[in-house]
């Protein structure tokens, strides 16, 4: 049985798009498992990334992953761990993460969020949360926001899966240290205008030239 979910065209020719699956409870129990193995071991961490806005309440699918950010001198004990439990760690290419798979599920265990290493001082704002029953701690949403944004590039910048994100969260990010955070990336610059476009965020007040011109 094929459990990719087709999108027919009109008429009901023919298939015209394909979904990925949704992974929701397969990818909560994963996260549940490796949240277990991480909080036994002492090591600080926070769930990033879709689960994270999962965990705010916010309408996700979620369909690829689930990854958890933690210190890199802590990598080594939590891979020890993770082998212990029979979670198959992947070697990646990439010197700022760890792959895992569980359950023909992805984990990621994140070392560095969009080039920023990650450090105590994150992990220590984040929010202990229930995660399908179970308490995990879970990215502050303004540290969440500005690793979403500054994640964005030239080469990848999607703006629909963060909409969402920013609708849900607008009441409790602090947009100000974003806007500083971000303020050198332009893909982030055009995101936060798009969000006073679209009345997500209020319009900044106009400066003493835009209010008279004359002055």
């Amino acid at each position: 049985m094929n459990l990719m979910t087709h999108i027919r065209d009109e008429d009901g020719a023919g298939p015209t798009e394909t979904l990925p699956p949704d992974h929701t409870q397969a990818i909560l129990e994963v996260t549940k498992e490796v949240g277990a193995v991480l909080k036994g071991s002492g090591c600080p961490f926070a769930l990033v990334g879709s689960v994270a806005a999962y965990a705010y309440g916010i309408p996700v699918r979620l369909q690829h992953d689930t990854d958890f950010a933690l210190r890199a001198e802590d990598s080594e004990t939590v891979v020890r761990l993770l082998r212990g439990r029979g979670i198959r760690i992947v070697d990646p290419p990439e010197d700022w993460l760890v792959k895992a798979r569980s359950g023909g599920e992805h984990i990621d265990l994140i070392f560095s969020l969009a080039g920023r290493a990650v450090t105590t001082e994150l992990l220590d704002r984040a929010r202990i949360l229930p995660v399908d029953s179970v308490h995990l701690p879970v990215l502050d949403p303004t540290d969440l926001m500005v690793g979403r944004l500054a994640a964005l590039s030239e080469h990848h910048c999607d703006y629909g899966p963060l909409l969402p994100v920013a609708r849900g969260l607008r009441e409790r990010v602090d947009w100000d240290r974003v806007r500083e955070e971000t303020g050198d990336r332009p893909m982030a610059a055009a995101f936060l205008h798009l969000l006073h476009l679209l009345d997500v965020l209020p319009h900044p007040a106009p400066t003493r030239d835009e209010a008279d011109p004359r002055d």
